[in-house]
């Protein structure tokens, strides 16, 4: 219904459904799928029935510059003291999603005959199933950077058909996971071995990081929030510029926000509302990525890939879950670090804020960042070593 080139109708969708998503919310079946789920699911069936296109203008400008907005507007209202308390239990839990993200290959490896897929892939035909595996645990420990830096480190992005389709997997099952991530919580029999409990948004626990009431938000609380946050990340891509590493940018914005809230507690005082501002634009974000999901170029490409990614995921999310009981590690920490590892340092965030997961925000920033700096570089080695 809507082509690329209608950028405003687009936009108009994508805050239609983030509203629908947040309404939807407080009706009972969306209390448990929450707003999370729902704005991704109806994404993804928007997209695959023609209402909104898989790839627009729209959806760049969300991921080029609303998401760099999101972080800081979601740290401003961070407690240093309780990160540096937290963020290393956080950070245990990525580095066994990473590892269970390389089980997972090894395992779909093993069971698949990965070979006949990618066939004109400029590399040596007895080296497809390495580069598949190399390409899907960069993915799935880093992000889109590490995929794209995999895909033509391997020579796999010649091959145009098959990286269409990967690509299309890779969204459309970080979608799902992503929602998978947000029902987690919800169910009983895993929360109770966890001693998990959903935040309510009325107690303390919850809103420790909310702004006290003598400041109540106003447009000029709103206004100040953007200002401070699009100041913030104008010179953190300043200062990124002059560091040779991937991934800089977001330690840059990271450091930077959290030494200004530190210094200046007053801050988030001022930005009264940025936070549920953050909160709403993530929601749009979300539904972006569920936008990708073509469904149909998946299955008709390389169906095999569906299997692939799932044996992936379920291998992932299994031994994390078991490791971090193991570990005595809380559900949210967990469900963070997997977020990180195979979504990234943007989803993490924000599913940790529309969760009511304060003090997983800046951590889920923080390994999510880790993961950007080591996709790469675990998806080469064990390329390599396949």
């Amino acid at each position: 219904m809507l082509s690329p080139d209608h950028h405003i109708a687009i936009f108009a969708a994508l805050m239609g459904l983030s509203a629908a998503a947040f309404w939807l919310e407080k009706t009972r079946l969306g209390g448990l799928l929450t707003g999370t789920v729902i704005v991704i699911l109806m994404a993804i069936v928007a997209a695959n029935i023609g209402v909104i296109p898989h790839q627009a203008r729209t959806y760049d400008f969300v991921f080029e510059y609303l998401v760099p907005i999101l972080i800081p507007l979601f740290l401003l209202q961070g407690d240093v003291r309780r990160i540096i308390k937290e963020a290393s239990r956080t950070t245990v839990a990525f580095l066994l999603a990473s590892l269970g993200t390389v089980l997972g290959v090894l395992l779909a490896v093993s069971l698949l005959d990965l070979n006949v897929l990618a066939g004109d892939a400029a590399i040596d035909p007895t080296r497809k199933s390495a580069a598949i595996a190399g390409l899907f645990s960069a993915t799935y420990i880093g992000g889109s950077v590490n995929y794209a830096a995999l895909g033509e480190m391997t020579g796999l992005s010649q091959d145009a058909s098959f990286f269409s389709a990967a690509t299309a997997a890779d969204n459309l099952f970080s979608a799902l996971f992503l929602s998978l991530l947000g029902l987690l919580p919800g169910v009983r029999w895993l929360a109770l071995r966890f001693g998990y409990q959903e935040p309510s948004p009325q107690t303390p626990e919850s809103s420790h990081q909310q702004v006290s009431a003598s400041e109540p938000m106003s447009a000029r609380s709103l206004c100040t929030a953007l200002a401070v946050s699009a100041l913030l990340v104008t010179v953190s891509d300043i200062a990124s510029a002059w560091l040779p590493f991937s991934g800089s940018r977001y330690v840059l914005l990271t450091i930077l926000t959290l030494g200004i809230a530190t210094l200046v507690p007053r801050l988030r005082h001022w930005c009264t509302g940025g936070f549920e501002m953050g909160v709403m634009l993530s929601f749009t974000f979300f539904a972006s990525i569920a936008a990708g999901a073509d469904l149909r170029a998946m299955v008709q490409v390389a169906p095999l890939l569906i299997v692939l990614v799932t044996i992936l995921l379920t291998t992932h999310l299994s031994f994390l879950l078991v490791a971090g009981y193991w570990l005595r590690l809380s559900l949210p920490e967990l469900l963070t670090a997997s977020n990180a590892a195979v979504l990234g340092a943007t989803t993490a965030p924000a599913m940790a804020a529309a969760k009511g997961w304060h003090d997983q925000v800046t951590p889920g920033v923080l390994v999510g960042v880790l993961g950007y700096a080591l996709g790469t570089l675990i998806g080469s080695l064990l390329f390599n070593i396949l």
